[in-house]
């Protein structure tokens, strides 16, 4: 039994869902298809909960663009109205929640709205493949795959999503599952998102708990490349990563897969294989254990939207533990991901992604206690296997914020 995912990208037009379908067709065995919110729509979406929750007058409009997105991809594979009646349903589910009024937890109703475009987009790939003779069986993975009620990054209860999961994808009466990534549910059945770009982590979830053979993820590169083509020319494809080293590019963050996809892969040493979905014959990039050594060129990753925040006591006592303590809970009450830190005896700097909003409020608490510099619009930049040259290649024409140098990693802030 293999799990596949489709990203995005790769269900944005009939031509890619034809395209997808016919990469299903060539492996017959068993399968779970995991199936992102297609093209932009997760975008779109984001757009459309802001307008609900701010009682914006562009709510119609938005939701009436991603209706007609979708309505021409319909139209596109030859479905009928007698197919997508679960997409209708849908459709009507989500104008019914868009009537209501919203809570006082943007989170909460971030996750109740933006879950839509994974459900519509799998709706639509289920009732395209029954009609082309592909049975399946569409799956709402909300009703097995268990979280706690952290909305947007969701915590998976192991424990209750196995055995749910195990339960209802059996392969007793189908070969062929499609089911979404990137939302689950709590225990209330409040449905809950896993992340942004998370549905690499609900492939590698399922994988682990199904004891699946191998986990793919299809993508439009060839592989895991030594840098994002978007940002740098001549890559090379790696043709394999050690789960350590993926893990290492994830956490850095590596566009191609989520961070928290390797380790439950990694606990059952199940492969995963980044494949091109334009070029299924090709082999891609394999993640797995590795028991040597491997002689990777030097890879590049850029984080962009950071920014970096150096505090100093006022009193130019040292920073301690209980300094330390304090800076960390308040980062993370404000649910702000710290990236990097670096320590003197006076200054703290930390490199955050840096929040919608909220930003200039957590500098004033900051400096209730603390004299704050903090600059903004900046890129962390990674190179793992790093030598001078790619060093040098990396600083060029750019203003240099700090610094950081390990065994086989170097972190730079940049603008």
């Amino acid at each position: 039994m293999k799990i596949f995912k489709f990203g995005g990208a790769s269900v944005s037009s009939t031509d890619a869902i034809k395209n997808a379908t016919s990469i299903i067709e060539l492996f017959p065995d068993k399968k779970v298809i995991v199936v992102s919110a297609m093209g932009k729509t997760t975008n779109e979406l984001e757009e459309l909960v802001k307008s609900y929750f701010n009682r914006a007058s562009n709510m119609e409009l938005i939701l009436e663009r991603i209706r007609n997105y979708h309505a021409g991809i319909t139209a596109g594979l030859g479905l009928t109205a007698a197919d997508l009646v679960q997409v209708e349903v849908l459709f009507a589910d989500l104008k019914k929640r868009l009537s209501m009024n919203p809570s006082l937890n943007f989170d909460y109703e971030y996750d109740q709205v933006v879950c839509y475009g994974e459900l519509i987009s799998t709706a639509i790939i289920s009732a395209y493949l029954n009609k082309q003779g592909l049975k399946n069986r569409w799956m709402d993975i909300r009703q097995s795959l268990r979280t706690d009620e952290t909305h947007r990054e969701a915590i998976v209860d192991w424990k209750w999503s196995e055995m749910l999961i195990n339960n209802s994808f059996n392969f007793r009466d189908t070969d062929l599952y499609v089911t979404q990534g990137f939302i689950g549910s709590t225990n209330t059945n409040q449905t809950t998102t896993l992340g942004r770009e998370g549905s690499d982590f609900t492939a590698a979830i399922l994988g682990n708990l199904l004891n699946a053979e191998s986990v793919t993820i299809w993508k439009n590169v060839p592989g895991v490349l030594n840098g994002d083509p978007v940002d740098f020319e001549d890559t090379v494809k790696l043709e394999e990563l050690s789960y350590r080293e993926a893990i290492e590019l994830a956490y850095s963050g590596a566009k191609v897969i989520h961070p928290k996809t390797i380790k439950p892969l990694r606990n059952k040493k199940i492969p995963l294989l980044v494949r091109p979905f334009d070029f299924p014959d090709q082999a891609g990039t394999m993640i797995h254990d590795v028991g040597h050594q491997l002689d990777l060129v030097p890879i590049f990753i850029l984080k962009k939207n950071q920014a970096l925040v150096t505090i100093s006591p006022s009193d130019f006592s040292f920073i301690g533990i209980d300094e330390l303590s304090g800076v960390f809970s308040l980062f993370k009450k404000r649910r702000i991901k710290v990236n990097l830190i670096q320590q003197s005896a006076i200054d703290l700097s930390l490199c955050i992604d840096e929040p919608e909003v909220g930003l200039e409020t957590l500098v004033v608490e900051l400096r209730k206690k603390f004299d704050v510099l903090y600059n903004t619009g900046l890129i962390l930049a990674t190179i793992r296997f790093y030598d001078e040259d790619a060093l040098i290649k990396m600083k060029n024409n750019r203003q240099l914020f700090l610094e950081q140098k390990s065994r086989r990693t170097a972190r730079l802030v940049l603008k």
